[in-house]
């Protein structure tokens, strides 16, 4: 019995047909070291860098460092389940987490797993937490604002949809409230907010989630946890987890504000895996990639062009800093990553002046290109003013004898430093802005008396609410400071009927 040629290549073709690329044997390795959030093993010679692996009791790992002999894997769980001499094997995926519109309102950690106990969290689809940014030609200029509701921001420092402004102090002086309310503003604004708490107290979070929620703010808000009792690699890729919640809107036409509270902590978890996985360390002992850790991810905050949706991606990213050294390592890293910068200066906290931002160091090097014409034109001598005084309150404290011009630049001054205070969650509208701020620059608040300026201002809001809403109304629509002599008249109005307090 012969075989013909053409039976023999229609076998071939057909065995060709049916062969598929994928390997059949799982790749099965043995651990060798395991402790403090990490582990090593061999026998993994294909796994590559960032690879998700799965250990013998359900727990998964990160590839990290390929070594000659060894593989060393961070662990993203608990690791106390886990002993030398366990099997870990290769899953050939990357880390994902679940994205979509089921996580809002929901606390989750950064694995996408809910930490609020309200339930299984209902989404459909994954993201990978690394992905490459947008590049030059996907993205479109800044030119939509993002309004904080706080006068000092929006009118000094002004921040942009698809921008990354980074927020900067000491302890303790307002960075968190800062970002809490600009969040609490972005209500009807349109904008989905993701807020990465990273090394923050359990009980810190929860109270920031019961005040977005008192204020309606977590219909729109997603809050992605990593606690300091969380293990190091969770710290660490908790603002990644957060970044691709916000990319699967972004890509979607949406607009999203990202808030990393903070990247210190971050920097702080990867120094400590990294030193135990014993990589060298550079400059304070942090590894030599530390920089590149806050650039990529900072770098997928974006706008993209309308080809692509026009969808955007804000990023407010909160840096601690030791006694004010703006110098250190981190500190550094992160300016020179991001569009500006808002410092908060604790002598100023202290003092009373809250927000405690310093106007002289603090910059947005793209926002002006989205502030609202009818704020660029009442804030424009705001920063001269406030840096005139500052001069002049330093030298006013050697002599009393001050002449006339000197002593009404530091009433200005004090009075401009008055008008920018604003209470706790008390965030405002921008036509709120423009007013109070028109009536500082048409001199209405010179005869006030300093203690009394923020009773004026809640009464002028009052008083417009109720007899000028048209105003107010125009400033929000078009965006320019409505006819000058109506805007006058009406303030001048308010004023006639102000009642000072008896003294």
């Amino acid at each position: 019995m012969s075989i013909k040629a053409e039976e023999i290549s229609a076998l071939i073709k057909q065995q060709l047909a049916n062969y598929k690329d994928e390997l059949s044997v799982d790749e099965v390795g043995t651990i060798t070291y395991v402790g403090d959030g990490v582990a090593r093993a061999n026998g993994l010679d294909n796994a590559v860098a960032g690879e998700l692996l799965e250990f013998e009791n359900g727990t998964f790992g990160l590839a990290q460092n390929l070594e000659t002999d060894d593989v060393g894997i961070v662990i993203l769980g608990d690791y106390k389940g886990i002993r030398e001499g366990d099997k870990v094997k290769r899953t050939g995926r990357i880390m994902e987490v679940p994205v979509g519109e089921g996580l809002i309102g929901r606390v989750v950690n950064p694995l996408g797993q809910p930490i609020d106990g309200m339930g299984e969290v209902k989404t459909t689809s994954t993201r990978p937490i690394e992905r490459k940014a947008p590049g030059v030609m996907a993205r479109q200029s800044v030119s939509q604002p993002l309004q904080t509701g706080i006068k000092a921001i929006d009118a000094l420092v002004p921040i942009g949809r698809g921008q990354r402004e980074l927020i900067i102090g000491d302890r303790k002086t307002g960075k968190s409230s800062l970002a809490i309310d600009t969040i609490i503003n972005q209500k009807d604004q349109n904008m989905i907010c993701i807020y990465v708490a990273i090394g923050q107290k359990d009980s810190t979070v929860r109270s920031q989630v019961e005040t977005l929620r008192k204020f309606g703010a977590m219909d729109y808000t997603i809050v992605v946890s990593a606690g300091p009792s969380s293990p190091a690699p969770l710290l660490w890729i908790a603002p990644y987890a957060g970044a691709a919640m916000g990319e699967e809107f972004m890509f979607n036409g949406k607009d999203v504000l990202i808030i990393y509270d903070d990247l210190s902590k971050q920097a702080d978890a990867y120094r400590e895996l990294s030193l135990i996985l014993r990589r060298p360390p550079g400059r304070e002992a942090y590894p030599g990639d530390v920089f590149y850790l806050h650039s990529r991810l900072l770098e997928r905050a974006a706008r993209l062009n309308e080809e692509l949706g026009g969808g955007s991606m804000t990023a407010m990213p909160v840096i601690e800093t030791k006694a004010g050294d703006v110098s250190a390592y981190i500190p550094t890293n992160v300016i020179s990553i991001t569009d500006g910068q808002i410092f908060l200066d604790s002598n100023r906290f202290y003092s009373g002046v809250r927000p405690a931002i310093d106007a002289g160091t603090s910059v947005s090097r793209v926002g002006g290109a989205a502030q609202v014409k009818a704020m660029k034109k009442v804030s424009g001598s705001l920063r001269t003013d406030l840096a005139s005084y500052a001069e002049l309150a330093a030298f006013a404290q050697f002599g009393s004898d001050l002449d006339k011009a000197t002593k009404a630049k530091l009433d200005r001054g004090e009075r401009t430093v008055e008008v920018l205070k604003q209470g706790l969650h008390e965030t405002l509208s921008v036509p709120k802005q423009v007013l109070i701020l028109f009536a500082l620059q048409q001199k209405f608040l010179d005869s006030v008396a300093v203690e009394e300026i923020g009773r004026w201002e809640h009464e002028l809001f009052d008083y417009f609410d109720a007899n000028h809403k048209d105003i107010l109304d125009g400033i929000a629509e078009t965006g320019q400071l409505p006819d000058k002599d109506k805007f006058i008249a009406a303030i001048k109005e308010f004023a006639e009927t102000f009642q000072p307090a008896d003294k």
